[in-house]
This record gives C-alpha cells, structure tokens and sequence, in this order.
C-alpha cells in the first residue's frame, strides 16, 4: 500500500472518527456514530500497513504513525465495552426460569418483506411471552394475528409508512397505550406487563426515525422520543423494560445519554455486539435494535436470531425480575451537564 493512500485514507478514518464528536442533531454528524467497528477495523489495517512502509528516520512519517496508532486505541476504548472482555453491565440470573421470568422478542420485519411463515417459525424456536414486531402494516397483522390463539394480549398500530407497530403476549397487558410521543405518525407503546407470578413491569416499544436524508435529515425527533421514554423510566415506580429498534447504535451518545437518564442497563455490555442490522451486508452490521431493563432485572439468555428476510436480525431475550439484583448492580447516573442536555432536546421545539 503506498504511503500517501496510508496517509489520505489515515485522515478520512480520523475525520470520520472526530465528527460525530460535535454535538450536531443534522445527519452527517450523526451517521459517522454507526460504524465504528468498520472503522477500527479499517484503523487497524492501516495500521499494519504503516508498520512496514514508514520511514522512521522522517519525522512526518511518525507523525502519521502517531495519528494511527491514537485514533485506533480511542475507537478500541468506545468499543471495549461491548466485547467480551468488558465488564457485564447487567449480571446473570441467579436462579432458574420461573414465575419471574419474561422472554421478549424483538423483530424488525421489512415492511416490503413477505416471508411471513418464517416468523412464525421464528415464533416456535424462540417461544416468546411477548412479541414485539416494527415496520408492520395492515397485510402484517393479517399474516400474524392468528398467533393471537396463543398471544391473546394485544396492542397494534399497524402502518404503511414503514413505522406500524404490533405487540402479541400470552402475559397479560394493563393500561396499555399507542402513543405518539414526537411524531404524529411515528407510534410507540406503553404497558404494563403482569408476569406469571403477579409482578407487574412496564414496558416502552419505540421503532423512531433515523437520522438520514431519505427519512429525516436531522436526528432530533429521535433522540426527543428515547429521552421523553428515558425520563418516564426514571420515574416509574415499577420494573421498567424499554425494547425496539432505536435507530441509533448502542455507543453513541444519545444511547448513552438515554441509558444514564433512565437509570437503565443494557446487557449486551460485556457480552458482544449483537449486530443486528444490516442482515443482508456482513461488513455494514450495527447493533440497532435494542433492549434495557432496570437493575432490579437480571438477565438469563440473550440471541440475536437468524435472518427472515429482513434487513434486521430479530433479538430473543429472556430477562428475570430479582428485586435483590439492584444492590448487585449499578444504574448508570447522569450528571447535572447531561439532565441539562437531556431537558434541552426533550424541550425543543420539531
């Protein structure tokens, strides 16, 4: 690889790295957020290729190596805690399944897709208590409400602007609400969930918009709703779960903004990525479709699901409520310059 592709590709990988780090909601200083991955893997080509082909007697050329070898231990450090070797933000159930139990699933179905039997096949290996499916529209539900044999609880929005909603449970659901937080055609919704043993939690549901030209070229309505949500968790007086597709990926700031909000915790911290979009292009895979609980939840399994046609990867997770966990585990706290952000895109005007 000659020196100066080393070089030109060394400042993109840098500028790409750097611009999601100015506080802007429009796009471009957005969507650099998503691939971080694809970034500290082509750093670390660059990297290796700079080894070899640098002169280390030219002080430029240092410079450069410097550069590399900077930008590749900051992007190891955003990471790190998604990997294997991070430390789990969220501990292992410390007892069997039971009464306390809940298996969520997680589907974004591509409104345009049709393979509606493999989820329903999906449905049987993940034997979910409550099925959470996005982008679904009217020919959806009629595909999949005769699941509503075994899933009787309902709530459903379904829609043909690629934001329809549907929740099946064999669970049962209380006081539950279509809500339409930001966007008056973006849905999401609200529930209270009683398990098998009688606890009741709420669960949120949100399928926002993505910051990108063809479907808003500004992230504000976005990271509006996941706060509003964060800061009805925070208050709720019961277990909280909040499940979807977010359209944000776990390591950007809103997502973490989010989490240190509401107090809640995400369990694929120090277990891996779950990449979960985009199923059809291995090298352009997010981890987009998310799941957080409050502390006093523990987690017993966690699978990223094979592909139905979607461009998602469905999520199976299976959560138990321990209230004796919280003092196991420590919610994420915000400080007094994160509530001031939070009030301040929570508070602006779209």
């Amino acid at each position: 690889m000659p020196l100066n592709v080393v070089f030109y590709a060394t400042l993109f990988i840098i500028f790409t790295t750097l611009i999601p780090l100015i506080r802007h909601d429009f796009w471009i200083f957005r969507v650099f957020e998503y691939p971080r991955l694809q970034k500290l893997f082509l750093n670390g080509v660059l990297l290796v290729a700079a080894l070899f082909i640098i002169d280390y007697q030219h002080i430029n050329d240092l410079i450069l190596l410097a550069a590399i070898v900077a930008n590749f231990v900051y992007l190891t450090r955003l990471v790190y805690p998604f990997t294997r070797l991070g430390e789990k933000q969220l501990i292992d159930s410390r007892f069997p399944p039971g009464e306390n139990n809940i298996k969520l699933l997680i589907a974004n179905v591509y409104q345009e897709n049709r393979q509606s039997r493999a989820y329903h096949q999906l449905i049987k290996e993940c034997d979910p208590d409550v099925i959470l499916m996005v982008e679904t529209n009217h020919w959806w539900q009629s595909k999949m409400d005769d699941i509503r044999a075994k899933y009787p609880y309902t709530l459903a929005a379904p829609l043909e602007n690629t934001y329809g909603l549907l929740l099946y449970s064999r669970l049962e659901l209380l006081d539950g609400a279509i809500n339409y937080l930001v966007e008056e055609d973006i849905p999401s919704a609200e529930v209270n969930v009683k398990l098998l043993s009688g606890k009741l939690i709420k669960l949120y549901c949100l399928h926002p918009q993505p910051p990108v030209p063809q479907e808003n070229p500004r992230s504000t309505e976005r990271d509006k709703e996941i706060l509003i949500v964060a800061e009805k968790a925070k208050v709720s007086d019961i277990p909280v779960l909040v499940i979807g597709d977010l359209n944000d990926v776990a390591w950007s700031y809103t997502t973490d903004l989010f989490s240190k909000i509401s107090g809640l915790l995400d369990p694929r911290k120090g277990r891996g990525f779950f990449n979960s979009f985009n199923a059809k292009y291995f090298f352009l895979r997010f981890p987009l479709d998310h799941i957080f609980c409050s502390a006093d939840f523990t987690l017993t399994s966690i699978k990223r699901m094979k592909s139905c046609g979607s461009d998602h990867f469905p999520m199976c997770i299976s959560l138990q409520y321990d209230d004796k966990a919280t003092h196991l585990q420590d919610e994420p706290v915000a400080t007094a310059e994160e509530k001031e952000l939070a009030d301040e895109k929570i508070t602006v005007e779209t």
